[in-house]
């Protein structure tokens, strides 16, 4: 006779809560990730004994029942001890989740070896459902440029080992304009669920400056030092708030006081620094891999100017997450917190970069475009101190009329950027600022930007004449925009433009870019797409830029060249 068969505890407790009706995640906890490095066998988390360290987590920030922010999604990491149930294993259990959102996001690992996908249900308010797919990445194996957070051990039976340990949040979207009311997981042997919740961080704000963490390397040392950092506002409103990356880090970051003020000149404000608060606070704790965005605060910002917004950095820092290439002068302090000085006196020092800053963003307002680009987007080679990158041209056109949304534009830019290969690896102190890959960013640098509606993709250039050929970054830039199409973004792809005279830049490398320009002017892969190419190649050497346009490097656009790019945009496929 066949063995009779025994139902799991995840199959048990999902036939409990279906039959209950949806449950808090937390109290269909069936399995223990989490051990004390003293107590490891009181952990399972993938079947063989192997858990977290309860002491690397504290260490990064990730305590018992903290609020953490990743992708702009509120997850609460599990209000349990070391040694306690403190996940799920995904087997169609209903779980209870409020809210009204663009994204649903999940804090979550696979166990199985490799990445773990399933099939699950979103029930809305008004007893509509929508269909989703989630994917987990392997806790041992996954890519650690799309990481959450990575941990330096794992605890086995036999003792702690050295080796990355990641936790990933992974976002599926909502249908718009719908409350959700419950959650049903996928059945997928393997995939653990940590937390999930609807983000809603866009509602009722605009993206008015924004800057990708390019990389993590050392800086300063910095200690009870004050940055000032100035960034030019593509859109203006009544109120403001910021946000603070700690991407890539290992540990967390004191923020312990941060203001906001106009820029009159240099590192002086027009009026008096205005003091930030974080849920009430002076200051914040940014957990590693976390998020803080300020209380909203109400302060006019137009459109076209710059802020300064300093921060202090009570304790010691000796790697930071950043943004190498501001093009932008900022300022760093003599010691101690002079946030609230609104002249120059203290700042002493230079920045180029952005460090820990990554947004700012407006009250009202329609929305924003982001543009995820290389060191074109990112300005490279032109003008410092002047935002003559094309993104800022663009955002001057926007706002200069009333044919279609005065939109902001973020600028993801990256200088050394590719669409299919990480430069920077996604995890330690490194000088490799190139940032991980397009695809590895997207999530990040897009689809959880504030109140995103379209996206420009313009790149490709760095993974060609690296050698990478056409069909491997058409198949990136088609993923792309797959992947922001289902998200409701209105994608828009641009030609690659040409790089002759450049070393390196071959008569090979120009034909793969021409397969690659050629797949874009043909393609329904992207709902719009800007022939760049065609505006400021040579008619006469088309793999060359013309000399009007180049910026003398052969591949870099100057301000001319930039300008014509910006220009060339019809305003009108922004909204379709």
């Amino acid at each position: 006779m066949p063995a009779a068969l025994v139902p799991t505890a995840s199959a048990t407790r999902a036939a409990a809560g279906s039959a209950a009706g949806p449950l808090p995640l937390e109290r269909l906890f069936d399995n223990t990730a989490v051990s004390d490095d003293a107590r490891p066998g009181e952990a399972d988390f993938d079947g063989s004994g192997a858990s977290l360290s309860a002491q690397d987590l504290a260490a990064a920030g990730w305590t018992p029942g903290r609020t953490l922010t990743v992708q702009g999604a509120r997850l609460l990491w599990p209000r349990r001890a070391a040694g306690e149930p403190d996940n799920v294993r995904a087997a169609g259990q209903d779980v209870r989740v409020t809210g009204r959102g663009d994204a649903l996001a999940f804090l979550v690992a696979g166990t199985a070896g490799t990445a773990v996908t399933g099939a699950g249900r979103v029930t809305y308010a008004d007893g509509t459902g929508s269909a989703y797919r989630l994917t987990a990445p392997d806790w041992r194996t996954g890519p650690l440029a799309a990481k959450a957070v990575a941990l330096p051990h794992v605890n086995t039976p036999a003792g702690q080992r050295a080796g990355k340990a990641r936790l990933y949040v992974v976002t599926v979207p909502l249908a718009p304009d719908r409350e959700v009311a419950s959650v049903r997981l996928p059945h997928a042997a393997g995939l653990h669920v940590f937390a999930l919740s609807v983000r809603d961080a866009g509602r009722g704000w605009t993206g008015g400056w924004a800057a990708s963490t390019s990389g993590y390397p050392a800086v300063g040392p910095w200690s009870d030092r004050t940055l000032r950092l100035v960034v030019h506002m593509s859109a203006g409103g009544p109120r403001v708030r910021v946000r603070f990356d700690n991407t890539f880090a290992a540990a967390p970051v004191r923020i312990g006081a941060a203001t906001v003020a106009v820029r009159a000149a240099g590192a002086a404000a027009r009026q008096a620094p205005v003091p930030l608060s974080f849920a009430g606070a002076r200051g914040v704790g940014v957990p590693a891999g976390a998020q803080a965005y300020s209380d909203p605060l109400p302060f006019a910002v137009p459109a076209g100017a710059d802020l300064l917004v300093s921060f202090h950095l009570p304790g010691t820092v000796t790697a930071a997450p950043v943004h190498r290439q501001s093009l932008q002068r900022s300022y760093l302090s003599e010691p101690g917190d002079h946030t609230a000085d609104g002249t120059a006196a203290p700042y002493t020092s230079i920045l180029t970069g952005w460090p820990l800053l990554t947004g700012v963003d407006v009250g009202g307002g329609p929305g924003s475009v982001a543009v995820l680009g290389d060191s074109i987007t990112d300005g490279d080679r032109s003008t410092a101190d002047a935002n003559r990158r094309w993104p800022d041209v663009l955002a001057r056109r926007l706002h200069a009329q009333d044919a279609v949304p005065r939109y902001g534009v973020l600028n993801h830019g990256i200088s050394g950027n590719r669409v299919t290969g990480d430069r920077y690896p996604g995890d330690g102190v490194s000088a490799d600022t190139a940032g991980v890959s397009a695809l590895h960013r997207f999530d990040r640098d897009v689809l959880a930007q504030t109140s995103v509606r379209a996206a420009v993709v313009f790149e490709g250039v760095n993974d060609l004449l690296a050698g990478t050929d056409a069909q491997r970054v058409i198949t990136g830039l088609r993923e792309l925009a797959d992947r922001g199409r289902a998200r409701g973004l209105r994608m828009l792809g641009a030609t690659v433009l040409p790089c002759g005279g450049r070393a390196g830049c071959t008569a090979a490398v120009d034909a793969e870019r021409a397969a690659v320009n050629a797949w874009l002017r043909g393609t329904d892969a992207f709902d719009a797409v800007l022939d760049f190419d065609a505006v400021v190649r040579d008619p006469a050497r088309p793999s060359r830029m013309l000399p009007v346009y180049d910026s003398g490097d052969h591949l870099h656009p100057g301000d001319a060249g930039l300008a014509a790019l910006a220009g060339s945009v019809d305003l009108r496929l922004l909204t379709g």
